[in-house]
């Protein structure tokens, strides 16, 4: 673990860790929680659920979860079909890949450092017992309709890490890699007015680096005023009384 690699080995997991893996050739990773006997819970885009952006994003919407096997999996039953919060072994969440394990609690120098969003934040999380209860709990009672950029696997293992939920309407949740993604366009158009504070086409790139990197701590969960604590059991009660709307492709949205 460090500034290049969260990489880990199957021995050093323990229960309650935020686990990931990357799919697509580096471009988007899965996240999960490990609870423990082998088992990590996880957040899935459905197979039912086809609404698609008509982008490239597609890619990245169809890879969200293990890739699907066509031998049949004696330890959790092959449950990659399951839409939603679904559990199964740590060979099928993994689905070939290596295991990397997201750091909490780190400093804005070293998540600054990290070129790659969704693999570390600033919050503090919160005791292993009760990351697992909160993973266990919502494999129960689910955790709303997948967003790639609001409701996505990482923002998932987020909730479960810290108890923290976005309670307003803006484009992005609590997804350090969804960030990412709107981070680069932010950047170039942001930027662009500082294009004449430079001359040369290094000084623009610094520029444009700079706001990606302070758009990335900005949308950090860790940092956020938006960002409230809410009880794995309330935030259950709520989807059932509709207090906390959950529509398609908007994402889990907490009404004021």
């Amino acid at each position: 673990m460090g500034l290049f690699s969260n990489k880990i080995s199957r021995e050093d997991v323990r229960p309650g860790d935020h686990v990931y893996s990357w799919r697509t050739a580096y471009s988007y990773a899965h996240h999960g929680i490990y609870i423990g006997d082998d088992k990590v819970i996880h957040f899935t885009r459905g197979r039912g659920e086809e609404t698609g952006t008509g982008t490239v994003l597609d890619i990245l919407l169809l890879s969200s979860g293990p890739a699907r096997r066509t031998d049949a999996c004696e330890k959790c039953n092959n449950q990659q079909d399951t839409s939603g919060v679904s559990c199964c072994c740590l060979n099928c969440f993994l689905s070939g890949g290596s295991l990397y394990r997201f750091e909490y609690s780190v400093s804005p120098t070293l998540f600054l450092a990290k070129a790659r969003g969704g693999t570390c934040t600033l919050a503090e999380s919160d005791p292993p017992e009760t990351v697992v209860h909160r993973a266990t709990y919502l494999h129960e009672n689910g955790f709303g309709c997948y967003n790639i950029f609001k409701n996505n696997c990482e923002d998932f293992a987020i909730y479960c890490k810290t108890g923290l939920l976005v309670i307003d309407r803006t484009p992005i949740g609590r997804s350090g890699q969804a960030a990412s993604v709107l981070g680069a366009p932010f950047a170039a158009v942001f930027s662009s007015p500082l294009r004449f504070l430079t001359t040369n086409i290094t000084g623009m790139t610094v520029v444009a680096v700079g706001m990606y990197c302070l758009s990335r701590y900005a949308a950090d969960i860790g940092v956020r005023r938006d960002a409230s604590k809410v009880s794995v059991e309330d935030l259950t009660v709520k989807l059932g009384v509709h207090n906390l709307q959950v529509i398609p492709s908007t994402g889990v949205v907490i009404q004021e």
